[in-house]
């Protein structure tokens, strides 16, 4: 969320961000509320500062038996309360359209965030290693997971429908294995590993800027206003919601977890295998720190980083990706995508994203430090995935496949896999 004196200094600024990041919002229309519940709001004052004095006068009039001042008085009180009721019923449903469109408006990108419409335009700004070129036929990550009895697609449509699955025997030891990888660089590097609620009400996904514009990817509990996660992200950030926080050191938080997602508008899109599933794991890392633009990109770098350490781990090549701002999620300042080389795509796919937000999400959640001068600030906040499994599984069969149908297991992993060094078929 943006301070609204800041929108009407720059109305022309935040529209375009909006059009460009494809929000449907009119700033004009926000302005315009905004005059209106401003000037309702002192009208509303002033009948109340009215109605007051009057009040009081009365009370002299009668003390000293001014019944015709009274009567007049009296009658004034009556006008005034109707108009008051008038008034704030019209307060309540401006105020209401206001709050509304003011959950729409977008953060401001970062000067290095590319323009562009969609994922075409993000731009690549490094690679590491080279995609894996094969002296065989290779295959793919559905048919390796059928060879090695490690996966299965048709048992999970079977039970729970389309884009779900079973991961088996030494499917579901790599799964828990590139999460506990994670898990151990990050907390190495100082972060606080937390187990967070996978149902969460709807206020805490407005706060962190996940809803409105995200709410009919989220799956929603029949009886209760809860909603399932769809990023530990979520938890994460409002762990802190409505307090004041000592961001004197930089919060750096992070959480293994569950995660589902509807995919509403992705039908016979990246349906193939496990690249685009309703359920999935991820471990995430957050932080909070202080409102500074230089501390907050060096963090930024710092968690892109954390990611690169574990793909590096992982042996396999990858890309980053700066996202346009087509591309873009509402709350997001900057954002960067991590793809990794997947041979059955013949290219790159998304497997981690980092994202820098500024004061947007703290602003809605009320997460508050104070400065060295005292005064209260909002704090900013990033996020970026460390793992999200089964996806990364897609790259670690197909990469490290072999010839005879193998699968070599990378020297970081083999501690959590009971020291194999490759599976067989």
């Amino acid at each position: 969320m943006l301070d609204i004196k800041w929108i009407r200094q720059n109305q022309a600024e935040v529209q375009t961000i909006a059009d460009q990041k494809g929000i449907p919002i009119s700033i004009h229309q926000l302005v315009e509320y905004d005059d209106r519940r401003r000037a309702l709001l002192h009208e509303l004052e002033q009948l109340r500062q009215d109605r007051n004095r009057l009040s009081q006068e009365i009370s002299v009039f009668m003390r000293s038996h001014e019944r015709e001042k009274v009567d007049h008085h009296k009658k004034r009180v009556k006008e005034i309360n109707q108009r008051l009721h008038t008034i704030e019923e019209e307060h309540k449903e401006v105020e209401g359209h206001y709050k509304q469109l003011m959950l729409y408006v977008p953060n401001v990108v970062s000067p290095d965030t590319p323009v562009g419409g969609s994922d075409h335009d993000n731009v690549e700004i490094k690679r590491v290693g080279e995609p894996t070129t094969f002296a065989f036929e290779p295959k793919d990550h559905v048919a390796l997971g059928k060879l090695h009895q490690m996966i299965d697609l048709p048992r999970g449509v079977k039970t729970a429908g389309s884009r779900n699955y079973y991961l088996t025997d030494m499917g579901a030891l790599l799964h828990r294995a590139v999460q506990q990888l994670a898990i151990d660089v990050l907390v190495q590097r100082g972060f606080k590993l937390l187990e967070v609620p996978l149902m969460v009400r709807t206020e805490a996904l407005l706060n962190t800027a996940h809803f409105p514009l995200s709410q009919e990817q989220t799956f929603k509990m029949a009886e209760e206003d809860k909603w399932l996660v769809g990023t530990s992200e979520v938890p994460l950030v409002s762990y802190y919601d409505h307090e004041m926080i000592d961001v004197a050191e930089p919060i750096r938080l992070a959480a293994v977890s569950t995660c589902f997602r509807n995919e509403v508008g992705s039908a016979g899109k990246d349906v193939h295998g496990l690249y685009r599933l309703h359920q999935f794991a991820k471990v995430e890392q957050v932080i909070l720190c202080e409102a500074n633009l230089d501390i907050s990109e060096q963090l930024f770098q710092e968690i892109t980083a954390n990611a690169e350490e574990i793909l590096s781990l992982l042996e396999l090549p990858y890309r980053i990706m700066a996202v346009c701002t087509g591309d873009m999620s509402q709350k997001t300042y900057k954002q960067w995508d991590i793809e990794t080389w997947m041979p059955s795509r013949h290219g790159y796919g998304e497997t981690h994203s980092a994202s820098n937000l500024l004061d947007f999400q703290a602003r809605r959640s009320n997460i508050r430090y104070r400065d060295a001068d005292g005064k209260t600030q909002f704090c900013y906040t990033l996020n970026n995935t460390a793992i999200a499994s089964p996806r990364i599984l897609i790259p670690l069969l197909e990469n490290h496949q072999q010839e005879d149908g193998s699968i070599r297991i990378p020297l970081a992993l083999q501690r959590y896999m009971q020291g194999r060094e490759r599976l067989e078929p």
